[in-house]
């Protein structure tokens, strides 16, 4: 196929609708998911708070939503996502289930950057006289930021992934361009040129997220 002007707006059109979902769910996945993370670690038995029973269930919950396949999600939460947004197709729509699968796998991306956290400082705070908050807050997550960064470039291609699959039931964006007029018309060209546009996006996450990690990184200074 020739590439018009109406299959480039398509084409652009379909990258923002991407961009969107992927900054709007990851945005909210993550405001989700590091509370997670850090009730996982904190309640954990050897955790700084540790309440065993509550981090079973918790963590029960979270593998149990990260276990269902994310197309499957989508079929699931239909009921759920028309009761939020009204509608079960769109970009909005796709945001929805993007939300549930992406909260507990980040959650348990923020579990394991914590855990990497050296003990020592831990237990240097808590001699000192700081509080649990304080501890999370001012030694936590500060010292475990390269590492969250470099989950955060994982998860969010991981998402970007997610809302490719999304473009199998109507969300829009990239994935959906590549179902329609890729695979449904054969138009290979066209799907090479969808993938394309993702593997830039992809790379640009991952060198923003990797550059930013490094400078954070207080061993490589």
């Amino acid at each position: 196929m020739q590439f018009d002007a109406t299959t480039i707006n398509m084409l652009k059109e379909g990258t923002m609708q991407t961009i969107y979902m992927v900054f709007m769910s990851s945005l909210i996945s993550y405001l989700i998911g590091i509370p997670l993370g850090i009730a996982l670690m904190v309640t954990d038995k050897d955790g700084i708070r540790p309440v065993p029973l509550f981090n079973k269930v918790l963590g029960l919950a979270i593998n149990l939503l990260r276990s269902v396949p994310f197309l499957i999600l989508m079929i699931m939460v239909i009921p759920f996502t028309r009761l939020v947004v009204g509608k079960i197709i769109g970009p909005n729509a796709a945001v929805v289930p993007l939300i549930i699968a992406a909260a507990p796998y980040i959650g348990r991306m923020v579990e394991s950057s914590l855990k990497e956290v050296d003990a020592g400082v831990v237990e240097a705070a808590q001699s000192m006289g700081a509080s649990t908050w304080q501890i999370i807050w001012k030694v936590l997550l500060p010292e475990a930021k390269p590492s969250l960064l470099v989950g955060a470039a994982i998860s969010i291609t991981t998402i970007l992934g997610y809302s490719a699959m999304a473009g199998a039931v109507g969300a829009g964006g990239l994935g959906d361009i590549a179902i329609r007029y890729g695979y449904h018309r054969y138009q290979t060209d066209m799907m090479l040129v969808t993938v394309a546009l993702l593997v830039i996006i992809v790379q640009l996450i991952q060198e923003a997220f990797m550059r930013t990690s490094r400078k954070s990184d207080k061993r490589i200074r």
